[in-house]
């Protein structure tokens, strides 16, 4: 049975300073870890260290691969309505710790307790509350011809996450890993690893049978890539930048356990000339393209208009990006910083590139915003006259930047569109909704946001091209974590 929740101390504040969570979560139990390092936390607003969480160790991912595999024999042979019940358990869990949710990523990520109440807390717990109703409807047999076709768990999961969105992240895999019968190996991100803490004595307190969930902090080239390489996991489900994911995949080959990716993103947001522009372009770039500082691996980072409409767009974006409250993860500001000062620092570099290479800079710059010298803030900008051959048009700058970029005709806006190594997501606004399922066809790209239409946690998420493979969410993220088995009957 899992331990009960008083094996682990809550954190106690000290200042600004809360005491190290210094044990990870494997077998049921808070166990040292076997190392003796520690990583900092800090607060991206305030520049202070906030945490220390262990830097786990390839004997720490030996020990937590050991008890999943131990677990699985069991976990792996219940039913989806056993497991249901741990899953419905783990959603109410959630739900009833969402202040403290939002506010630890908050702290840890920067993005404004408004925006993290409503994404960073609230959509983990609705989609982890998702898979009881999936798990009641899928169908998990059936017969075709003299042949009982089963899905089965894949078994053990490695799941490693990101820090940008990382709860949700967590439970995009965890979720429906359970659901299938796997267990899971969880490496969060190290940047923001406070909220998977939570998610581990939720767990814990849940009444989980021990090894079926095991956590483990640290780097990605430590832990994350012992996960990765370890023979007896049969699975990893990844997070994370393009060129992480290549490694990921070259370590997981040397024992052909599946790899599932969800890697980077240069989307583009089509506007077709017959577009509401005053409507679409402001949500187009305080939503499509800056939603959590930009740090969002979807984000419509490119918006393609008619060469004869760019100046309109041009003023309406600048417009939108100069009304944005910029300000710490404590106030109401609309941005908050990006998550650590590298990140900072190379969003600042691509700003800088863009100016150099000749983009018009319409707002914006390399400079911090006024009145935010503490803290990793970029400000809001906008480039305009972007064309395919520069590189803020190629690569993943991963913050608040904007660029917009001209076509001729509506081939011209498909080439540019689909010039890219990624292919994650992407946007069309139209006035005729069958012109723009027309075009969203054609864009080489796992989802398309046509007029703004909203995010749906039970459609598929990912992306074609060097975006990953696989996908994640509703019905479409469970079948990731399965085996088909055939057997033919007499």
């Amino acid at each position: 049975m899992a331990s009960p929740p008083i094996a682990w101390p809550r954190p106690t504040f000290q200042g600004d300073f809360v005491t190290e969570y210094d044990k990870l979560y494997i077998d049921g139990a808070w166990v040292p870890s076997t190392g003796q390092e520690t990583i900092e936390v800090i607060n991206p607003s305030t520049e202070q260290v906030i945490a220390a969480v262990p830097a786990g160790t390839p004997a720490d991912v030996d020990r937590a691969v050991a008890a999943a595999k131990a677990a699985f024999e069991t976990w792996g042979l219940t039913t989806p309505d056993e497991r249901g019940k741990y899953v419905q358990a783990i959603a109410e869990g959630l739900a009833a710790r969402s202040e403290e949710i939002a506010q630890t990523i908050s702290d840890e990520l920067g993005m404004p307790l408004m925006w993290s109440s409503m994404i960073q807390a609230g959509l983990p717990a609705g989609n982890m509350a998702g898979y009881v109703q999936i798990l009641d409807e899928f169908v998990f047999e059936e017969q075709v011809g003299n042949s009982l076709v089963v899905k089965e768990p894949v078994g053990v999961v490695g799941a490693i996450t990101p820090w940008n969105y990382p709860l949700h992240q967590v439970i995009a895999k965890l979720a429906p890993a359970l659901a299938a019968g796997c267990t899971v190996v969880l490496k969060p991100s190290e940047v923001t690893p406070l909220n998977a803490f939570i998610l581990a004595e939720i767990i814990d307190s849940s009444g989980l049978p021990a090894g079926v969930f095991n956590l483990v902090t640290g780097t990605g080239p430590v832990v994350g890539e012992a996960i990765a390489a370890h023979p007896d996991v049969d699975m990893v489900s990844f997070t994370g930048s393009t060129r992480a994911g290549k490694r990921v995949t070259e370590l997981g080959a040397q024992s052909v356990k599946r790899v599932h990716l969800e890697l980077g993103g240069k989307s583009a947001n089509v506007f077709l000339d017959d577009a509401n522009f005053e409507a679409a372009v402001a949500p187009g770039v305080i939503f499509g393209c800056y939603l959590n500082s930009g740090q969002t691996c979807s984000a419509l980072t490119r918006m393609v208009v008619p060469r004869d409409r760019q100046d309109e767009v041009v003023a309406l974006a600048k417009a939108a990006a100069e009304s944005i409250a910029v300000g710490p993860g404590s106030s109401d500001a609309q941005l908050g910083p990006l998550v650590s000062a590298a990140q900072r620092d190379r969003v600042r570099g691509y700003i800088q590139k863009g100016i150099d290479e000749g983009a018009t800079l319409v707002t914006g710059g390399v400079d911090a915003p006024e009145g935010l010298d503490t803290g990793y803030f970029v400000q809001p900008t906008v480039f305009a006259d972007v064309t395919s051959d520069m590189t803020i048009a190629q690569e993943e700058i991963f913050g608040p930047v904007l660029a917009i970029m001209p076509y001729d005709d509506e081939a011209d806006a498909l080439r540019i569109a689909n010039d890219s190594i990624y292919g994650l997501s992407g946007g069309v606004q139209s006035a005729d909704i069958e012109r723009a399922k027309v075009f969203a066809r054609k864009m080489r790209t796992g989802q398309v946001n046509i007029n703004e239409g909203a995010y749906n946690l039970q459609a598929p998420f990912g992306g074609y091209k060097q975006s990953g493979n696989g996908r994640e969410l509703g019905k479409f993220g469970l079948e990731e974590f399965l085996e088909t088995k055939s057997m033919q009957l007499p």
